[in-house]
């Protein structure tokens, strides 16, 4: 299933202090799982140690302070969206439908149903997997499914518009797009973000990888003038939508590759707070220096890559920010996944 985050790599995994029972039969096998065996609140400060030896291994002079890791509500059906796929089958024969295997990465496993997905994916996952069997025959290669649960209820369907509600924001985008998907974590995630972003008093905001604007618009209510951007034109679109549908008239949305945003900017950055969130891989150089010569107040950092965020946070720091506040969130459970949030403002 490969949750779309990154624990630090050569992060090595806890020993519990008692064993717990693996909810699932597949458990050690299926290669979505890493934390099954250990109890919740180990799992939760084993994520919260492993963001600090990362931060302490690159900040020697321990600047830097880890909040514990805030946990889920949901520990077990709280994926909102699973992509299982297949191999292309063999004479006929429905092939295995499910996650990547343990050790054998071009192996899969066959899933008939996932402890973390929710009721509704994995009721509706026995009905797909028989469509697949049905039509094995006609399958010339392999192929990756969807089953996305939102507030509009199960959709297989990659062009789907879905509809999801976050806190008071009810949000619509393509069900293929990104999407956090833990829904039962993320009100608390978008609310932290938003928070962040006005402490340093700004009036204006930028969101710098957008996507359908949820940060964005859960963060606008405190600001004069929000800026979204995002490099993809139908993301841009959904999150037009989007501020009309919630009545935020403050906030405006550009197609752009978030390289280059900030030399168009109305305001400037010594009255602005900027939010990031971009890709596993992080940010580039040339961003980076974009953000540091727009000399926001306030910068504030969501990664689903601790490692790549701590690379980032160092350039920042020598460029003349301060990291604030460091706060984790176990948006994925059972494995080694997470997702963390880090503050920065100028010294």
């Amino acid at each position: 299933m490969s949750p779309a985050a990154d624990a630090p790599a050569g992060a090595r995994l806890p020993e519990p202090r008692a064993a717990v029972e693996p909810r699932c039969a597949l458990y050690g096998t299926c290669a979505g799982c890493q934390l099954q065996h250990v109890a919740y609140d180990e799992q939760l400060a084993w994520k919260t140690g492993e963001v600090r030896r990362l931060l302490e291994a690159t900040f020697p002079d321990g600047a830097v302070d880890v909040a514990p890791c805030i946990g889920s509500p949901r520990v077990y059906g709280y994926r909102s969206k699973i992509t299982p796929h297949f191999p292309r089958p063999r004479g006929g024969h429905a092939p295995p439908i499910g996650f990547l295997k343990v050790g054998q990465p071009r192996r899969t496993v066959d899933v008939p149903s996932c402890p973390l997905a929710t009721d509704a994916i994995n009721a509706r996952l026995t009905a797909v997997r028989a469509e697949v069997a049905a039509r094995a025959d006609t399958y010339r290669r392999g192929g990756t499914l969807l089953l996305r649960d939102a507030a509009s209820g199960v959709t297989t369907d990659f062009r789907a518009v879905i509809t999801e509600e976050v806190g008071a924001l009810r949000l619509q985008f393509s069900a293929g797009d990104f999407f956090q998907n833990n829904p039962f974590l993320l009100p608390r995630l978008a609310a932290h973000v938003a928070a962040e972003a006005r402490t340093g008093g700004a009036r204006f905001l930028v969101d710098a990888y957008c996507g359908s604007g949820l940060l964005a618009l859960a963060a606008a209510p405190a600001f004069e003038r929000v800026c979204g951007v995002e490099v993809s034109p139908s993301s841009v679109a959904w999150a037009r939508e989007n501020a009309a549908r919630n009545g935020l008239r403050n906030c405006t949305f550009t197609a752009a590759d978030a390289s280059a945003i900030f030399a168009g900017l109305p305001f400037p950055g010594s009255d602005a707070a900027v939010i990031i969130d971009p890709p596993r891989r992080g940010c580039s150089p040339e961003f980076l220096a974009q953000l540091v010569a727009f000399a926001p107040r306030t910068i504030v950092y969501v990664s689903c890559n601790p490692e790549t965020q701590a690379r980032d946070l160092l350039s920042l720091r020598a460029a003349g920010y301060q990291i604030a506040a460091v706060q984790p969130f176990d948006m994925f459970p059972q494995t080694r996944h997470l997702e963390c949030v880090a503050t920065l403002t100028r010294v």
